[in-house]
């Protein structure tokens, strides 16, 4: 089984790509907030990790944790995630936080790491896991590339609860509606949800979230491919319905400890993981850490030429540096996720997006991949065949709290050259992605509705939504070959 499908990688190119930076104020605070609580994890069991030198992120968005180990702890290593989008927009935290030190940033798999046999010393990821469906092969490939004596580290992943109806998936906080807010706030909301409160974003977004491990499952998955390791268990108290389980559940406990809680309100768990073996450090240097890399394509070894490009000496495989990235994915995944401005994909953070759009449209809005435009009751734009075979269209966008304020959904309506292609009816602000099969064309004229239109103070503009990126992709996307 497939550690990841090709339809679950694209989402996550997408996904990094707008979400990594699109809030600069936001992210810069959320992902503070993420390096103090990793930060406190890792010196919370430094002498069990001991050198993380070198250390190697897995999906490492904007490269933010990967920024401090290099800066707060010392160390050298690789930030690693699947948008390369994402990885290079993180020199803005550098710059922000006035870093000196930054890792060396690679796009790749994260189930199929570029990386060679015991390259590295130190492995991290947080808030990764939970999106492989066969864990299994993703542990096994940590190990892979870790030293003997090795440490892998991973944090904030979700454990299944046991106490749930698991009625329906929930978005987070912001989106909520008034009644999951006051169940949320009553410490009431987990017990009727399904996966973990805020799930629902990414799963709607085309992100596969595995949520089917309970702290028992995590325990025997690490016993089967480490030989030591530690826990931290973080199991929630929001409001009085999960305080007093929680207490419950530890004076159940015949050691006192939060072990039984968990498994009845899950939570989230850190932990830190011993590969077995006499310790030993790989080498390391900045000038040289190509030879700790292996080509994604025939894994073979790379060289570096002048001009700071990645060549794999067997089969002429090529990674350039652009813009401090290297961009280490298979060829044929690589060519679908990076398909830069191609005629079957309007993504409105790239130049030249706008020869593709027709009427309808507003003045270009946002900051980095968070790229898009307002529009009315209509828009309309053209896309065109870039591969065989059946169709379907992606479209990505936001909805206000404006057009809700009537109690109304909002409706969106698509019709490709003429036949309409799908309704929805959203009824939640935030985020969407709608997505409709097409009939075989060479070239498709997209037209959009959206009711209600709404109007702000001082702006004379009508206004439904925001669009950030409409594509053409296989009906079928759940590989690549």
């Amino acid at each position: 089984m497939e550690s990841q499908s090709f339809s679950v990688k694209r989402a996550q190119v997408e996904f990094h790509n707008f979400a990594s930076l699109g809030e600069p104020e936001r992210a810069m605070r959320i992902y503070r907030e993420e390096n103090l609580r990793r930060g406190a994890m890792i010196r919370n069991h430094r002498d069990f990790i001991g050198s993380m030198t070198p250390f190697l992120e897995i999906g490492a968005n904007a490269g933010h944790t990967s920024y401090m180990l290099c800066n707060e702890f010392g160390a050298q290593g690789y930030a690693l995630d699947i948008s390369a989008d994402a990885l290079r927009h993180g020199i803005a935290l550098q710059n922000q936080w006035n870093y000196q030190q930054a890792p060396i940033r690679i796009a790749g798999d994260g189930g199929k790491l570029p990386f060679r046999d015991g390259s590295v010393r130190f492995v991290m990821t947080c808030q990764t896991l939970s999106q492989f469906m066969d864990l299994d092969s993703v542990f096994a490939e940590v190990a892979r590339v870790l030293a003997p004596g090795g440490i892998f580290a991973f944090c904030e992943e979700p454990m299944r609860r046991l106490l749930s109806l698991r009625l329906y998936r929930c978005p987070y906080y912001e989106t909520m509606k008034p009644w999951e807010r006051k169940l949320f706030d009553w410490g009431l909301l987990g017990y009727v949800v399904r996966d973990v409160i805020g799930a629902e974003q990414e799963e709607s977004f085309g992100i596969r979230q595995n949520h089917r491990m309970y702290l028992n499952d995590w325990d025997n998955l690490i016993r089967r491919h480490f030989v030591a390791r530690e826990f931290d268990l973080f199991v929630p108290e929001r409001g009085w319905g999960e305080r007093w389980m929680k207490k419950a559940g530890v004076l159940l406990d015949p050691y006192r400890s939060t072990w039984r809680a968990a498994r009845l309100l899950g939570g989230t768990l850190a932990a830190v993981c011993r590969k077995a073996g006499d310790s030993v450090t790989p080498e390391f240097s900045v000038n040289s850490f190509e030879r700790a890399l292996r080509c994604p394509d025939c894994l073979g070894s790379f060289r570096r030429n002048n001009d700071d490009t990645l060549i794999c000496g067997d089969c002429g495989y090529s990674a350039a540096n652009e813009g401090g990235v290297y961009n280490v994915l298979p060829s044929a995944e690589k060519k679908e996720l990076y398909p830069g401005d191609r005629d079957d994909v309007i993504d409105f953070s790239l130049p030249g997006h706008e020869e593709k759009l027709l009427e309808g449209w507003y003045a270009l809005e946002g900051v980095f991949g968070n790229k898009y435009r307002w529009i009315g009751n209509r828009a309309s734009a053209i896309l065109k065949r870039s591969s065989s075979g059946e169709l379907k269209l992606r479209i990505r966008g936001h909805v206000p709290d404006n057009p809700f304020r009537d109690g109304q959904p909002v409706t969106i309506e698509v019709v490709a050259n003429g036949v309409p292609a799908g309704r929805w009816i959203l009824d939640r602000n935030g985020l969407f992605i709608v997505e409709a099969p097409l009939p075989p064309a060479e070239q498709y004229q997209i037209n959009i509705s959206v009711a209600p239109v709404w109007k702000s103070d001082n702006d004379e503009r009508e206004l439904s939504v925001t669009l950030s990126m409409l594509r053409l992709v296989p009906q079928d996307d759940t590989a690549i070959s």
